[in-house]
């Protein structure tokens, strides 16, 4: 496995066909989904020679943290059932290779697990929910957990139509229909791992939200928990509950990263959820520059949608963000190999990242800018 796409070709043979479509495909038209990445090939390095490039460095840091690159996984939901116990395989793969993990509210595995079997500081994401009792709960069990941020996801108050998961009939665990049986006929390893977990539904929710108990009754409740009604004062108030670092993910807007700074938030991060919700949005990399511009002294700013490389971290870091957040790239590693498969995708985006930043005649991360690009 020499790159990311060598793992998307693995993970795609191995997952089953509704969590691989989950994982790879857009909202609508996909037509944001596939500017994330075409904006990010479109920018260009300028190669330097004849520079002492001897010793180089790509660690940093986020949230004051030291980091091994400035990368972190991002917050994705249904990650367990790429892989039997995912979020637990992952969350230790990131911890080994010393960079930051965010659990979903949204996981398979729940805060307890992988609190449990990493046995080291994480970050949990957290929806806006109606039933704020539950909210205010699960705040609680990410402090329990030792979580040393918490990242509030705000660009998923309505969920955007994602053609492949209607029509694949997403759940979690599938239901066993023909066509999915089939299909899971096709993928024995991925069977067997599953037959030999527990953790097959998602287990933040059920058994802790009001009258959620088991699978048939967690369909109708997460059908109409998101809250439209989401506000700034409601960020303030998280804030306050939490009081710990906080991370505000989902800004695509001047005016949005300047009331996010203001609230509060110790980052943010400019992201189109992967171009899974608004189709027709801009990439993050094209407006990042403009939000660094506007609030890059107040708060750190990160980047995610659309990283499939070290140089798309690269490119991100030359245009102001302090950090950058991974989905796609770290699921299609463990859905190839588990958790061998995610560190394996990190040591790939490493030895990319430290690699190009050599060309452009740079030997520490920290110093990079956008002269390493051609304008």
């Amino acid at each position: 496995m020499t790159c990311i796409e060598d793992l998307h070709r693995a993970a795609r043979r191995r997952v089953p066909r509704m969590f691989y479509e989950y994982v790879a495909a857009g909202s609508w038209t996909e037509s944001t989904l596939h500017a994330n990445e075409a904006d990010l090939q479109r920018i260009k390095f300028r190669q330097r020679v004849a520079v002492d490039i001897e010793h180089r460095n790509i660690r940093s840091t986020m949230l004051g943290r030291d980091v091994a690159m400035p990368v972190a996984i991002a917050p994705t939901g249904l990650t367990g059932m790429l892989h039997a116990d995912g979020e637990m395989l992952a969350a230790r793969a990131a911890n080994k290779f010393g960079i930051p993990f965010t659990l979903s509210t949204m996981s398979i595995c729940s805060i307890e697990d992988v609190a449990e079997f990493t046995q080291a500081p994480f970050w949990f994401q957290l929806y806006v929910m109606r039933d704020k009792d539950f909210m205010k709960s699960l705040i609680q069990r990410a402090k329990a957990a030792q979580c040393s941020a918490l990242v509030v996801t705000l660009d998923l108050q309505v969920m955007g139509q994602r053609h492949n998961d209607i029509k694949n009939g997403l759940t979690a665990p599938p239901k066993p229909t023909l066509r999915n049986l089939l299909n899971l006929a096709t993928k024995p390893h991925w069977c067997l791992g599953m037959a030999q977990t527990r953790r097959r539904t998602f287990r933040n929710i059920v058994g802790h939200a009001k009258g959620v108990t088991d699978v048939s009754s967690l369909g109708a409740w997460t059908a109409e928990q998101f809250d439209p009604r989401l506000n700034w004062d409601d960020v303030k108030r998280i804030k306050d509950l939490w009081g710990g670092k906080l991370v505000l993910k989902g800004v695509m807007e001047v005016e949005d990263a300047q009331a996010a700074a203001d609230a509060g938030a110790d980052a943010i991060v400019v992201s189109n959820h992967g171009g899974r919700q608004l189709d027709g949005a801009p990439s993050p990399i094209e407006v990042l520059p403009e939000i660094v511009s506007a609030v890059g002294n107040q708060t750190e700013v990160w980047m995610d949608s659309g990283i499939r490389s070290g140089q798309d971290v690269l490119r991100a870091i030359a245009l102001g963000a302090k950090g950058t957040m991974i989905g796609r790239s770290f699921l299609y590693g463990l859905g190839a190999a588990g958790e061998a498969g995610v560190t394996r995708c990190l040591e790939i985006m490493a030895k990319e990242l430290d690699l190009t930043m050599a060309f452009c005649g740079h030997n520490d991360i920290n110093r990079v800018n956008a002269d390493i690009l051609r304008r």
